[in-house]
């Protein structure tokens, strides 16, 4: 459920009275302290009636009633439900999951050579990749990004595919499935991109690189225009750093994980800072002050 500012006060206003107002009217809405302003939010399909309302008794009238639509009960949606609503973050856990069956999952290195960064062929015992100017001299664009999809295991699979469940549908269900899978292709791009770069011609691949950079999107837009799809749990935000950290530091790879594409998860997470600045900035101008 979409909400939006319709209030912008001094925190010297005492919003006590209207806020009692709006919780024995049943009326969903949440204060937050904002750059030494308080804000109310509302839903944005009642938030012009709110305002009426607070025009008429900024200091709450519990003998008055409005006309506000009834709202009803929130539910959980179904895992249908969330299907429907989600279909971008959908489509691209199925392309995975069937990248992941056609190249089980990284075994089958000819069909997963159709997707690697770059083209490869196996002499013997060392792999071969074509340089990045020739492959995208022959057209082989789709390449820059594809590495997204491919998995080496079922639980790098897993993994990735939970975290892009949940960061994916935040994003879509506020900015929309075209904004979410354009988010996507950079975030795959840039991280990519950035593994090549400083690790060298290479067999990489997964989502981890996409989801540092929602992280930080959602991250820093939440920071500049907070609004509730974006309201991490404090714990997830710390929890996804630390990680990153302790990959850094080599100790991951020490203890059995595999080799670690750290330059991808840096580079998503920068960029994704960067979308999430510039979508922040620009969603507060838009927002209405009152």
């Amino acid at each position: 459920m979409s909400t939006v500012a319709v209030l912008r006060l001094p925190l010297s206003v005492d919003l006590g009275g209207f806020v009692k107002l709006l919780q024995r009217m049943q009326v969903p809405h949440r204060v937050s302290e904002e750059a030494g302003e308080q804000v109310l939010w509302v839903p944005q399909s009642i938030s012009d009636d709110v305002r009426v309302l607070y025009q008429r008794f900024p200091a709450g009238d519990p003998d008055q009633q409005l006309d506000i639509p009834d709202q009803a009960p929130i539910q959980r949606p179904g895992f249908i439900q969330q299907l429907r609503h989600s279909p971008i973050t959908a489509l691209v856990l199925l392309a995975s999951l069937i990248v992941g069956a056609v190249t089980l999952l990284g075994e089958n290195l000819q069909a997963m050579s159709w997707l690697t960064f770059l083209p490869f062929r196996i002499l013997g015992e060392y792999i071969q990749f074509t340089p990045l100017a020739e492959t995208l001299a022959s057209g082989q664009w789709w390449r820059l990004v594809t590495p997204m999809l491919i998995h080496f295991g079922i639980l790098h699979l897993a993994m990735n595919g939970m975290w892009y469940w949940e960061l994916g549908r935040r994003i879509e269900a506020r900015q929309g499935g075209i904004n979410l899978l354009g988010l996507t292709l950079l975030f795959s791009l840039v991280s990519n991109y950035a593994q090549y770069a400083f690790g060298g011609p290479g067999l990489f691949g997964g989502l981890s690189g996409v989801l540092y950079g929602l992280l930080g999107h959602c991250w820093i837009f939440q920071l500049l225009s907070p609004n509730p799809a974006y309201r991490l749990p404090r714990g997830v935000l710390v929890m996804m750093l630390v990680w990153l950290v302790l990959c850094l530091s080599g100790l991951v790879s020490m203890i059995g994980f595999g080799e670690i594409a750290n330059a991808a998860h840096v580079g998503g997470l920068a960029i994704g800072c960067l979308t999430g600045l510039l979508g922040g900035l620009y969603n507060r101008r838009k927002t209405p002050i009152y």
